[in-house]
């Protein structure tokens, strides 16, 4: 009887050794790799070129408006059906398209 409450003395030790050693912290900064943080130079810089693309996207994002094609947000309604035609209401945003059957952007 002693053997076996050994035994299930150490088999509940190392299952607490092991559900332990699992709560470790995966965290992993910078300083691990030795990485610096950039300076402020450099920051400016990268800002300065994330303006001209956004400027440069906006311009293409807006196309649609000029074509007098209103942008709609999901679940709104986007079409009516005039007999056996639909028509276009407004256009669906990015990754959305017009559901012929429910007349909604999905």
């Amino acid at each position: 009887m002693d053997s076996s409450g050994i035994l299930r003395g150490l088999l509940c030790a190392g299952l607490l050794i092991a559900l332990c050693r699992g709560q470790a912290s995966q965290e992993v900064s910078a300083e691990d790799f030795g990485v610096e943080k950039p300076d402020a130079a450099a920051d400016k810089d990268l800002l300065e070129a994330l303006e001209a693309v956004l400027g440069r996207m906006h311009s293409r994002v807006s196309s649609t408006e000029k074509r007098g094609i209103p942008m709609c947000g999901m679940g709104d309604k986007c079409a009516m059906k005039f007999g056996p035609r639909i028509g276009r209401l407004c256009d669906c945003g990015r990754g959305g398209s017009c559901n012929s059957y429910l007349l909604k952007c999905i």
